[in-house]
């Protein structure tokens, strides 16, 4: 590490501890806390510690603070590779996706990816895969989906000749004729009524007769005889023995 880098004056230890405490990033923080111990006059050793990074990285915080300020300890969003189409290679394609393919030539009716994959390779010796291409096309306006090819023999006037022309005034259809069911034995059936008729042979009718709410219900049997047998002197009275 060259002792040549120095941290820059303008923010002390007590500021640089108020933006760690401040911020939401924890990388940021945990990057204000190293420099301000760097600020106090501690070493840079300790600075690293704390840190819990390596004395090169510590020199990478100090050069961005230096350059940056606090925001330069933001870690930004990695740029990722760098696309192989460019400007022109994208303007080629474009042109060859809106002049449409030659069947008898390219032995196709629309283009496919995989044709527009070899195309490219052909052409500019670019190799990319479907799936790359297919999002370079869907950023230029263009979808997977596209329109049904058109013959070139396609006669406009043998198809509306062809078409069968639907009548002017439209008839309301008649009623169909009821048609009587038929049961399970194939005869025809007709509908039963409602009402319920009484047989002959069951006599009048008679309405059900209601009873008074204090009227006892009629006695059985087995009641009948236990009322009689209260009723009767026991054996063992005088009035039994003077009966027998």
């Amino acid at each position: 590490m060259r002792p040549g880098i120095e941290l820059r004056r303008d923010y002390d230890a007590a500021r640089l501890r108020a933006l760690a405490k401040a911020t939401r990033d924890a990388g940021q923080s945990r990057r204000l806390l190293a420099l301000a111990e760097i600020s106090e006059g501690s070493s840079r050793t300790r600075a690293a510690r704390i840190g819990g990074v390596g004395l090169q990285t510590v020199r990478d915080w100090v050069v961005r603070f230096n350059a940056g300020g606090p925001e330069g300890l933001i870690d930004g969003k990695a740029p990722g590779n760098v696309c192989k189409l460019q400007a022109q290679h994208r303007e080629a394609l474009v042109a060859l996706v809106e002049s449409g393919p030659i069947p008898a030539t390219h032995g196709v009716v629309r283009w496919r990816l995989k044709d527009l994959v070899q195309w490219v390779w052909d052409e500019f010796r670019i190799a990319v895969s479907e799936t790359t291409l297919g999002r370079e096309l869907r950023a230029l306006g263009y979808r997977k989906l596209s329109a049904r090819p058109r013959h070139h023999a396609k006669s406009e006037v043998a198809v509306a000749a062809f078409k069968k022309p639907s009548p002017r005034v439209w008839r309301t259809s008649r009623q169909p004729r009821p048609v009587a069911s038929r049961a399970r034995s194939g005869l025809p059936t007709r509908r039963g009524s409602a009402r319920r008729t009484r047989s002959p042979g069951a006599g009048p009718k008679r309405a059900p007769q209601r009873r008074g709410t204090r009227e006892p219900p009629p006695l059985t049997s087995s009641a009948r005889s236990v009322r009689l047998r209260a009723k009767e002197p026991a054996w063992c009275c005088r009035a039994a023995r003077q009966k027998r």
